[in-house]
């Protein structure tokens, strides 16, 4: 699946800016930066779900001065010209068209493979020569001054305390609380409603799940899986996987209980 070229804003930047960015992003695109130039950005999954590549085009064009510009796929998947009415570009071919000299790419992508899928395509796209640009919505308290990678999606009503540190490629869905000294590595995916505590460190490809809690001062090992709901208190081992308890369904029919 190809990646796209696009380029990511800083925190102050917003659609206001007197220039929209236009960018070309493959059906598996990454990031863009602050610069007058082209790039578009797409999302692609083998169950052939754009709905990322579909909402990263959304946000850029209407929460930046970025422009999608086209959306570019591995050739095997191409079966339209167009996709979202625009442009729909064979990844292998994405510079011919798309030189990333003159163009940024964003990789739209989900957490398939603990989220392998979006970082295979993310090393794709940047050994091809593309800027991966971040997204910050506007809505986003965002507080942090330290240093931040490329190619990171972080959606609305997120609140990222200061020196939080957050790597490459990473998403955060809407509405997490990332408190302050939080460190976040590569290619993670935090859902929505995650509450992470001061100091703890969160490595490369994890997935934690909606409403989860971390404790302060903890390691969370790489490729840890966390589900909907956990609470996490200490320090977890590669590729753990911590599920919710199953909820116990009553012998009783609602009618039969007063509240």
């Amino acid at each position: 699946c190809p990646p796209i070229a696009s380029t990511s804003c800083s925190p102050a930047a917003s659609a206001t800016s007197a220039s929209r960015r236009r960018w070309c992003a493959p059906a598996c695109p990454t990031p863009a930066t602050c610069t007058t130039s082209i790039a578009a950005s797409t999302a692609w999954s083998p169950a052939g779900n754009t709905s990322n590549a579909k909402l990263a085009r959304l946000y850029f064009d209407n929460d930046t001065e970025y422009e999608v510009i086209a959306f570019a796929v591995d050739r095997q998947y191409i079966n339209d010209s167009k996709f979202e009415n625009l442009p729909l570009v064979a990844f292998e071919n994405i510079r011919e068209t798309y030189p990333p000299t003159e163009f940024f790419a964003f990789v739209a992508v989900g957490y398939s493979k603990m989220n392998s899928v979006r970082e295979s395509l993310y090393i794709r796209t940047k050994e091809m020569g593309y800027r991966l640009p971040n997204y910050i919505s506007a809505k986003c308290s965002y507080l942090t001054e330290e240093p931040m990678g490329d190619n990171n999606f972080i959606l609305e009503d997120n609140t990222i305390q200061p020196y939080v540190k957050i790597g490459n490629n990473n998403v955060l869905w809407s509405g997490n609380q990332i408190s302050h000294d939080v460190q976040i590595g590569d290619h993670c995916f935090i859902t929505s409603q995650v509450v992470i505590s001061g100091f703890t460190k969160v490595n490369n490809n994890c997935f934690l799940g909606p409403n989860s809690t971390f404790r302060d001062n903890i390691v969370i090992a790489s490729h840890t899986l966390i589900g909907a709901g956990v609470v996490i208190m200490k320090g977890t081992e590669i590729g753990d996987v911590y599920l919710p308890q199953r909820p116990v369904k009553s012998e009783k029919k609602s009618r039969e209980i007063t509240i």
